[in-house]
């Protein structure tokens, strides 16, 4: 996903943050899911998070393990 990133942000033109809404919510929207893609109550907390002071660093460090860890459905994997 980061390397997806880093693409749509270099070819496509595209700010860091449309990417990984896109990446997310957008997908999840392109599905017509509610219960994914966001964090919000009642949805699934599949979450990643990152070893990097912001989500800027998915698009321009592609290749760079950013992921300190991961919780899927609210448990820490």
């Amino acid at each position: 996903v980061p390397f997806c990133i880093a693409l749509a942000v270099r070819d496509m033109g595209m700010t860091p943050d449309e990417a990984l809404w896109s990446a997310t919510a957008g997908g999840a929207a392109a599905l017509r899911r509610t219960d994914i893609g966001r964090v919000t109550p009642g949805a699934y907390a599949d979450l990643a998070f990152l070893d990097a002071p912001s989500h800027v660093h998915l698009a321009y460090r592609p290749g760079v393990p950013l992921v300190r860890e991961v919780w899927r459905r609210g448990v820490r994997v």
